[in-house]
């Protein structure tokens, strides 16, 4: 009995923690908590109905992630990623994105390809209304659906924890940047739709390069 007890007390704790967790990072990467703002414990319990312990836990989840910075006697603070981090994460994303495209260009079908128009539309749709976390979403649905597109599952593994941090980082310059990317965008597509291996890696090659330079002008300027 006793046992049972502790194994149920467990699993409740762990999903509450959880659960904040993901609201908390939902609120990080939709720009609802932007960089710099201050993270109180007590306030995040009451935003979140939920006592401080299941809030601690998710900061220090957070705070790995990358998400939040902890400053000893100052508290937690939304983390705005610096020159370091968005160097290595488009890196990986130019290796990742260049051969996804070139993949998806060889095996698209065309109700993949009907697929990424979808998701062109809708991103159109959000920057005209000016929605720019839907924007950021739809970005990041783009450039998995080219790598479910591509056909190879390391790519997917890879790229599911990869692209929530693409899409916190897209977020915070989402005013400026969202015009762009969606053009870019249409000539990836394009690509992939023509067969084009070549000029489908060179689209994405193109398109991170220049989502790169815009991220790290977002670093110096903040």
């Amino acid at each position: 009995m006793a046992g049972h007890t502790r194994d149920t007390i467990g699993g409740q704790h762990q999903a509450l923690r959880d659960q904040v967790l993901v609201a908390l990072r939902q609120r990080i990467v939709n720009g609802d908590y932007p960089p710099g703002e201050r993270l109180t414990e007590d306030r995040l319990a009451e935003d979140f109905g939920v006592s401080r312990n299941p809030v601690r836990e998710a900061l220090l989840v957070m705070q790995a992630e990358g998400f939040v910075n902890v400053v000893p006697r100052h508290g937690a603070f939304v983390a705005l990623p610096d020159a370091s981090t968005i160097g290595d994460l488009f890196s990986m994303r130019e290796q990742l994105e260049t051969l996804a495209a070139r993949l998806a260009a060889e095996r698209a079908t065309v109700a993949d390809v009907a697929d990424l128009r979808s998701l062109l539309d809708a991103a159109r749709e959000a920057t005209e209304r000016v929605d720019l976390s839907r924007v950021a979403e739809l970005n990041s649905e783009l450039h998995m659906r080219v790598i479910a597109v591509s056909g190879n599952k390391w790519l997917a593994s890879i790229a599911t924890s990869l692209y929530l941090q693409v899409q916190w980082v897209f977020r915070i310059g989402a005013a400026h940047r969202a015009p762009h990317s969606w053009i870019e965008h249409i000539r990836l597509v394009d690509a992939i739709e023509a067969g084009d291996r070549d000029e489908a890696e060179k689209a994405a090659r193109s398109h991170v390069h220049a989502a790169s330079t815009a991220a790290l002008g977002n670093v110096e300027q903040g």
